[in-house]
């Protein structure tokens, strides 16, 4: 589980020059058909991402990502949005060098992405994400 809050929303803006209103502001969501803020898919990905990278052993061992949105993280003003992480080894390469991770995440019961695979490099340690 990871908290996303409105203060993780407004550092991502800034860090990433992404200050899109739908991210910042209930009343500019709400005027494009949004329940509320919501989380920028980039800062989701990464986080998702992030996950596999600290069971993977580090950022390093990410050497591909696919990634397809199905819904978007709202986050509330008050409370914090928990982003729900897991995954499943689908394939180890022949050669055992990389595995494809199949992600599953949602947030509050619903799926965010529809389709989500991270390829990481393999030390050949046997590890439980």
């Amino acid at each position: 589980s990871l908290p996303v809050t409105r203060a993780d929303l407004r550092r991502y803006a800034d860090a990433s020059g992404d200050h899109n209103p739908i991210h910042l502001s209930d009343e500019a969501a709400r005027e494009l058909g949004l329940p509320g803020v919501v989380a920028h898919g980039m800062l989701t990905s990464a986080l998702a991402i992030g996950v596999v990278a600290e069971w993977a052993g580090g950022a390093d061992r990410v050497v591909a990502t696919s990634i397809r949105f199905a819904g978007p993280v709202v986050v509330p003003a008050d409370a914090p949005a928990l982003l729900e992480v897991a995954g499943t080894v689908r394939r180890v390469a022949a050669d055992g060098s990389t595995a494809d991770v199949a992600l599953t995440v949602t947030c509050g019961g619903a799926k965010v992405f529809g389709k989500a695979i991270v390829t990481v490099a393999l030390d050949g340690a046997d590890r439980a994400i």
